[in-house]
């Protein structure tokens, strides 16, 4: 079994945020480090999620110059409008 160890780290925050910071704590009763904690875990988070999104937009980028295989505005929209009516249909096949 592993354990995680954890350590400290200091920022500095200038006095607006600190005392803003302050307020939603004492308003909800946590600790100003719990929401530091939270602000921080749901920023990285958000990132990660953004990031993999620009990368795999990367790649289909690449994807297509490599290989000219798409699909038009109005081959992707019918599909759609066909998944959004329930139908269970796979994807028009890309061509170049």
């Amino acid at each position: 079994m592993s354990t995680t160890v954890v350590r400290p780290v200091a920022i500095k925050i200038d006095p607006d945020i600190k005392e803003r910071v302050k307020r939603l704590a004492d308003a909800r009763r946590r600790s100003t480090h719990c929401l530091m904690r939270e602000a921080i875990r749901q920023y990285v988070e958000r990132e990660e999620k953004r990031e993999a999104f620009r990368q795999d937009g990367i790649r289909a980028w690449n994807a297509y110059r490599a290989t000219g295989e798409h699909l038009t505005a109005r081959e992707t929209d019918d599909w759609l409008q066909k998944l959004e009516s329930g139908a269970d249909v796979e994807p028009p096949e890309c061509h170049a």
